[in-house]
This record gives C-alpha cells, structure tokens and sequence, in this order.
C-alpha cells in the first residue's frame, strides 16, 4: 500500500538522505532514528507536500508523481503541528476532507471524535485549539473514506493519557487493513501499536 523507491533529497549543500526504498502491506511502522536525521523531511516527502529530488513514491498503488490526486486521495497525513489550516473550525476541516474522499462525517467519525473528547472542540478554529486538541482533529479524519495510507509524524506528541489510549486502538484497527507509517521516540507507544521499527539504515538495505 506504500512503496517508495530510490527517493534522495538535499537542501542547497547538505545531503538529507538518498537511495531510499520501502515497500509495505497493511501493518504499523514506526521509523525511529536520532534527531535531525530527515524524519520529517522524508513524510512530508511520502505525503506529497516537500518535493523529492529523485525517486518515486506510490501510495495505495498510485504514483504520486504522475497521479497525485489519487494518490493524496487514499492518504492520511498527520503533521507534527497540524495547524495547517488555522482559520478553518475542527468541523469544517472533517467536512473538507470527507468531500475530497467523496464521502460524509458519519456516525462512525464522529464516535471516535468523542472518544478522543473533541465534541465541545470541534466548533473551534485551529488557531484557538491547543496542539493535542489539533492534533486529535487530523487524527479523526484517518476513519473518512477508503484510505490505504496514514503517515503521521509524531502522532503521540501532546495527547493526555486518554488520547494516547484511543490513539493505540486507532491505529491497531486501521493496521489491519491500511499502512500505518509513522515517526516515534516512544518505544512503549510503539508496541502497544504493535509496529515495526525500522531507521534510515533499513530503508537504505531494502531491495
């Protein structure tokens, strides 16, 4: 559902990282590597919203190069701010992403926006939600539609114990039938989720 191929970036004279490959089924991935090593330049990379240099990423069978908005279309993605729109209410975020996947905010969605305690949230502009609140708001939007792809950059930073707990179950559920790939420092996040760890140094290995 997400393979990536060959993929290199650089800014101006420093070499991020090249040669980069992955090709993954339904399951959790976390990519855990030190600080300043690309993490988030290589999911902004899978997620369509930072250029590559070289290589091709493709996304629930899509290319991303040659046919983006199929690909974006099967793609959640989680940034680490999600603050990305910040005059759009939590509601009117849910309602444009359910548009682009051709579909509405069901009672399904909206269950697991009370179970995240979004409810006297969702009203509110991203410019007015603290970071877990906005977080929890672009997490919830993973359930619209027939996704095959959730890339999320940090997931767990700046939810409460509760948001943690709902994250877990959230992602164990959308694992068995969707990539999961996400950034992590916390190994016991990370295995309650039952992912995968892998570094840079893996996706550099793999054929």
């Amino acid at each position: 559902m997400l393979r990536f191929d060959n993929l290199s970036k650089r800014y101006s004279e420093r070499l991020i990282f090249q040669g980069l490959h992955y090709n993954s089924i339904a399951g959790c991935i976390a990519l855990n590597d030190e600080s300043g090593s690309g993490k988030s330049t290589l999911l902004g990379i899978l997620a369509g919203t930072i250029e590559l240099d070289a290589g091709e990423v493709w996304l629930g069978g899509h290319s991303l190069r040659s046919a983006r908005q199929e690909a974006q279309t099967v793609l959640t993605y989680v940034p680490e701010d999600c603050i990305t729109y910040p005059d759009q209410t939590g509601r009117e975020y849910l309602e444009r992403v359910a548009a682009h996947r051709n579909t509405t905010v069901d009672s399904h969605t909206l269950e697991l926006a009370a179970r995240f305690g979004l409810e006297p949230h969702l009203g509110k502009r991203f410019e007015q939600m603290s970071f877990g609140t906005r977080k929890k708001i672009f997490l919830t939007g993973a359930v619209l539609g027939e996704t095959k792809v959730v890339i999320a950059d940090e997931p767990v930073g700046g939810l409460d114990a509760s948001g943690r707990g709902v994250l877990i179950d959230l992602f164990r559920t959308l694992a068995q039938t969707r990539t999961v790939f996400f950034s992590s420092y916390d190994p016991a996040f990370t295995q309650a989720c039952d992912a995968k760890t892998i570094s840079f140094a893996d996706l550099r290995t793999q054929s």
